[in-house]
């Protein structure tokens, strides 16, 4: 679980749903600035110029979504070897984020562009475009919102 660090606790939060986990993360990181720091930080964002050269996000938004996402856990700063200014690094929970950006990355490519409307790709370690991400379940079969349930505690 992500470490709250109190945070939740000192600042009142209530969730938006608290029993569901979809709107908890969404709480958490469901802003479009906090995501995209996060998909910045997963190719290789390390200082607060590099993000905000980035997203061209404003300074103020770009440190009140550092110091959040670092209060959720989910970055830390850290020391480069260099010696100069610390630096933010993705924590393993940030880390555990990344099925995610690339499923939003996915659909966008699908949905947010026309027909042949040029943009990124997404590029594995050996110059391969990495393959749609897909639900399976046990026994291998591709899952859907038609093939699943939501079970809630009663």
């Amino acid at each position: 679980m992500v470490s709250m660090s109190n945070s939740w606790e000192d600042n009142a939060m209530t969730w938006t749903d608290p029993d569901c986990p979809v709107a908890r993360a969404a709480d958490l990181v469901g802003d479009r600035w906090s995501l995209l720091i996060v998909r910045d930080a997963m190719d290789g964002a390390r200082s607060f110029t590099d993000f905000q050269q980035r997203t061209g996000i404003a300074r103020n938004i770009l440190a009140d979504r550092l110091r959040k996402l670092a209060a959720h856990g989910l970055i830390t700063q850290v020391d480069p070897p260099s010696g100069k200014r610390r630096v933010y690094a993705l924590t393993e929970a940030g880390k555990d984020l990344f099925p995610v950006i690339v499923t939003l990355r996915q659909w966008g490519e699908r949905h947010a562009y026309e027909e042949g409307e040029p943009h990124s790709v997404l590029i594995d370690d050996h110059g391969e475009v990495v393959p749609p991400v897909i639900p399976i379940a046990a026994g291998g079969r591709s899952l859907t919102s038609d093939t699943t349930t939501v079970h809630r505690h009663t």
